[in-house]
């Protein structure tokens, strides 16, 4: 019976981090298995992470799709410009996804920019592995004290924290895709263009 829970745990962290949108955090089905079922905390994360790590790495490998679709030929251009740029970078790059995943912001961003950029996907996994496993471990070991029960969870999805996370990280991507990188990296020049959809 606890296998099949802790696939599900996996399954659960795998789809949420898979989706095309901002959905709940990934931590948030650990917490609820964890304390609906009353697992393991350490196993619910050694193999909740994996299974959220391994969404984002999907996610991130269709994504481009969608911007090839929606997203003009030029601003492609432009995004596989920054994601090269990004690749050449090394440790500054690891070291920032290590920071990012281990603030309350949500990766979909991250990922999202990742994806369109054409960064290679697996380069930034390992940080993000590391990063995730830390700020997971302190949500789900502060979920098994706080959230005894599924309405405290669903609560707590609709926190100003959340709504916040989510804004957040609508505005880091809306940068993202609206900064004229090339102008930037090459000219040092900081603009925007709004025209980026076909």
């Amino acid at each position: 019976m606890n296998i099949l829970i802790y696939f599900l745990v996996f399954i659960g962290s795998l789809i949420v981090d898979i989706v095309p949108f901002i959905a709940p955090p990934a931590w948030t089905v650990m917490v609820f298995f964890q304390v609906r079922f009353k697992l393991n905390i350490w196993l619910v994360l050694i193999i909740g992470v994996p299974g959220s790590a391994l969404g984002r790495y999907l996610y991130s490998s269709y994504i481009h799709r969608l911007s090839d679709r929606f997203i003009t030929p030029r601003k492609n251009e432009d995004l596989l410009f920054i994601g090269k740029k990004l690749e050449n970078r090394g440790w500054r790059v690891q070291l920032f996804i290590f920071l990012y995943t281990l603030m309350p912001l949500p990766s979909t961003p991250l990922f999202t920019a990742a994806g369109i950029a054409r960064i290679k996907t697996l380069y930034i996994i390992p940080a993000f592995l590391v990063g995730k496993f830390i700020s997971d471990a302190v949500m789900v070991v502060t979920g098994d004290y706080v959230a005894k029960n599924i309405t405290s969870i669903i609560h707590g999805l609709l926190s100003w924290k959340s709504l916040l996370g989510t804004i957040i990280g609508t505005l880091v991507i809306c940068l993202f895709l609206f900064t004229n990188w090339r102008k930037l990296l090459e000219e040092k020049k900081f603009s925007v263009s709004f025209n980026i959809w076909k």
